[in-house]
């Protein structure tokens, strides 16, 4: 299994260049591009929340309780409520994650139970789609993917490392086949999980509103941008 330090290191890399193809590629703004970044490595981290070391767990309880209500703000904005009532939503949010959702989280979850899941890390994009709002959706599924691409790194990377290179033979540990899957051996687990996930799948289909035109601008401009950087790579004749 990877180490704290492995696992961050890898998801930096990987938020660096996603952060990067976004501004070069993309033409995204750079705030958006720079939270996207942030997210894919700090999410990196996120399986290790049903971790039983206390230092890694503190640590993402404490930053996903400053980052959620700030994901929330546009959001809660937008809604036109009072200032006061979103502070307060906010706040109560901030204490809930912090404190409450932490303890909860630790008695119902194992170490490498379905949070290390391909369904958790969908769990956790559909999470970030449906917290922050912005006027763009493809900013949302910029920063959704993000999400999955920093949780899906950690459990690659723990699947990696579940593979023993001795001399000419391959051999798994303990751990190995306990990152990348579907499924645990608790069926309890398991259907909670797939509900949850089910239940983020349907309230995203109905925000869902198919910004076609968006998503072609999109790809045009990394078209362009890509046949712009292929010429001037190419050789004079």
């Amino acid at each position: 299994m990877a180490s704290y330090r492995g696992h961050l290191a890898f998801s930096t890399i990987l938020g660096v260049g996603y952060g990067a193809a976004a501004l070069y590629y993309w033409q995204m703004d750079w705030v958006s591009a720079l939270l996207g970044a942030g997210l894919t490595a700090a999410s990196g981290m996120l399986p290790d929340l049903d971790s039983d070391s206390g230092v890694p767990v503190r640590a993402l309880f404490g930053g996903a309780a400053v980052v959620i209500p700030l994901l929330m703000l546009p959001r809660l904005l937008s809604a036109q409520l009072p200032l006061e009532q979103v502070l307060l939503i906010l706040a109560s949010v901030h204490f809930f994650i912090r404190y409450g959702a932490a303890a909860i989280f630790r008695k119902s979850t194992v170490h490498r139970g379905m949070f290390h899941s391909v369904p958790a890390m969908l769990i956790a994009g559909l999470a970030v789609f449906l917290l922050y709002h912005h006027p763009n959706d493809l900013v949302r599924y910029y920063l959704a993917g993000g999400v999955m691409l920093g949780f899906l790194s950690h459990l690659v990377l723990d699947e990696l490392c579940s593979v023993d290179i001795m001399g000419a033979k391959i051999k798994l540990n303990q751990f190995a086949g306990t990152a990348l899957k579907f499924f645990s051996p608790s069926w309890g687990a398991t259907a909670a999980t797939y509900l949850l996930l089910a239940g983020l799948a349907y309230i995203a289909a109905q925000e869902f509103d198919g910004p076609r035109e968006q998503l072609k601008q999109w790809q045009q401009k990394a078209l362009n941008v890509g046949s712009s950087f292929g010429k001037a790579k190419a050789p004079i004749r």
